[in-house]
């Protein structure tokens, strides 16, 4: 440094205005990131004691979206696994007056965010289709969510084919889960079965054969692990339900024969009606009623508790 030369620090130049964009993106984000995050820090501690008073921090998909700049996909993650964590939070929250009411507005950001999020419309319909307590109950907003997939992408026969699931399997409406199977069956690319699944469902709605199919297609067609679990899982409990038809027909035959009911599946076991105890096909033992002689499965078991099966369509 030269004699007389100023012993002020030299200003670095301005940023540009693309480096002070990216640097904004950037912090909204972390902001963004760190306080869902810390929110779901939050709900794993205290999965009991939901509060009844949850906010949404942002409740504008639209505006969100604006202010993300690039990085609206990364938020649309967030804003996923945020709804993932309420749904699972709230549905083994032991709170009897739980509520759901964040979990459509944050699947509809999340769409909103990334209108090609696949995932979200199909596992976000089955969250919001099931029933209370286990899920809100609300297939009505199953059906906006799939509805918003169509409206994005089309060609997306599967969203058209889970809205025939919705109507089927809880809304019991079978000419309206047809349509939309036949509909779904029109999209260019789209399977053959699904004018069969069409067919299926208003010949043999609500019996446990068009369910099993409806569910083995869906495992075939899932696209996903989740889903194909899930939909697995369904299937296993359709067997299940079997299992339950065929032990209570040999309880109520034990009672017309004897006169009684049998107080324990040991006095099955003893006079012949089976051979052993009974297990449902994930281990967990059956259990058994004395007083009424009613069969179903245990609190415990994986398959805990067995959905409420769509009513058949009127006898012709």
């Amino acid at each position: 440094m030269t004699p007389g030369a100023s012993h002020e620090l030299e200003r670095p130049p301005q940023m540009q205005p693309v480096v002070r964009s990216a640097l904004l993106g950037t912090t909204i984000v972390m902001l963004f990131a760190t306080t869902v995050l810390l929110q779901m820090a939050r709900d794993r501690q205290a999965l009991t004691a939901m509060p009844r008073g949850q906010v949404l921090y942002v409740r504008s998909g639209a505006l969100l979206d604006r202010v993300a700049l690039s990085y609206d996909a990364l938020l649309a993650d967030v804003y996923w696994i945020r709804a993932i964590q309420h749904f699972g939070g709230t549905r083994r929250s032991t709170d009897v007056g739980k509520r759901y009411d964040l979990l459509y507005p944050l699947l509809d950001i999340a769409t909103t965010l990334d209108p090609r999020f696949t995932i979200v419309y199909r596992f976000g319909a089955i969250f919001l289709a099931e029933a209370y307590p286990n899920g809100p109950g609300r297939a009505d907003q199953a059906i906006a969510l799939l509805k918003k997939g169509v409206r994005s992408q089309p060609q997306k026969w599967q969203y058209l084919q889970d809205i025939g699931f919705v109507y089927y399997w809880w809304l019991h409406d079978y000419v309206s889960a047809a349509t939309w199977f036949r509909r779904a069956a029109d999209v260019e690319g789209a399977p053959w079965w699904l004018r069969t699944l069409a067919a299926t469902t208003l010949a043999q709605g609500g019996e446990r054969a068009g369910s099993r199919m409806l569910w083995e297609q869906m495992f075939r067609t899932a696209g996903d692990d989740w889903l194909r679990r899930e939909a697995e899982r369904r299937l296993v409990q359709l067997t299940a339900l079997d299992d339950i038809d065929e032990l209570a027909r040999r309880v109520q035959d034990y009672a017309f024969r004897r006169g009684a009911l049998p107080e324990s599946w040991t006095a099955l076991v003893g006079t012949g009606y089976l051979r052993e105890p009974p297990r449902d096909p994930t281990g967990s033992p059956y259990v058994l009623d004395p007083r009424t002689g009613h069969v179903t499965i245990s609190s415990q078991s994986a398959l805990f508790p067995l959905p409420t099966e769509p009513p058949p369509l009127p006898s012709r």
